[in-house]
């Protein structure tokens, strides 16, 4: 595993998400109390999540609506046992990484 930095510290607004190309993979982070990371494609039909409405930890899909745990990366409704792959997130002096 190694960290990637992939913004700049504050570059992703409090309780929104922001999507970024690391190492070929379309990942999602939000910053919620934190920062959580996440598979940025939604499994109905490859819409990216980091762009949808986010309420408490649960982000909702813009396209069809399809609900995430952003901690876990698990699909709330509709499919059981679904999960998008999580990252680690640290925020460092110089950058917001991401572990790959």
């Amino acid at each position: 595993m190694t960290w990637k930095k992939v913004a700049e510290k504050g570059g992703i607004q409090k309780d929104s998400g922001a999507q970024f190309n690391v190492e070929g993979k379309k990942i999602a982070i939000f910053n919620k109390d934190g920062y959580y990371a996440l598979d940025a494609l939604c499994v109905h039909q490859d819409g990216s999540i980091a762009f949808g409405k986010l309420e408490g930890d649960v982000i909702e899909c813009p396209l069809h609506f399809w609900h995430y745990n952003i901690k876990t990366g698990e699909l709330l409704d509709y499919l059981k046992g679904v999960k998008l792959q999580t990252y680690k997130v640290e925020e460092r002096k110089d950058g917001i990484y991401v572990e790959i």
